[in-house]
């Protein structure tokens, strides 16, 4: 067990904030909202929060995208934070939407056959919460 006086002021704020990623994989648009939602609550919170997107709820990407989608406020809120950390390479691909993706910059991964590997968000101490 170390001390508190033997942290750096780096470490002693990683030891107090919340180190929380919220994936989605479901690709119903009310689902999806909650992760949004969830996403900027505990950034307001002072959470270390990111959103990985996988399975059907890349399709959601090409739909939030467009102006009269009335989550659109939200997707771009949770976007101008650069909370969303991942997108699945592989699942965007299968489901038809991985030049949506790419047209609104959000980082793919693939590092795990195609797909993020949520082990490298355990192993930095992230708690992993599913949607």
């Amino acid at each position: 067990m170390i001390s508190i006086s033997e942290l750096d002021c780096g470490s002693i704020l990683e030891v107090i904030m919340k180190k929380i990623v919220l994936v989605a994989f479901n690709g119903e648009s009310m689902c999806f909202v909650h992760v949004l939602l969830n996403a900027l609550d505990m950034k307001e919170g002072g959470y270390d929060v990111k959103i990985v997107i996988e399975g059907a709820a890349t399709k959601i990407v090409s739909e939030l995208s467009v102006d009269c989608n009335p989550l659109k406020s939200f997707y771009q809120k949770v976007k101008d934070l650069k909370l969303i950390d991942a997108v699945c390479k592989a699942c965007s691909t299968k489901m038809g939407v991985l030049s949506a993706v790419e047209a609104e910059g959000l980082p793919l991964a693939d590092e795990m056959s195609g797909h993020p590997s949520l082990a490298r968000y355990i192993e930095a101490g992230y708690e992993v919460i599913t949607f």
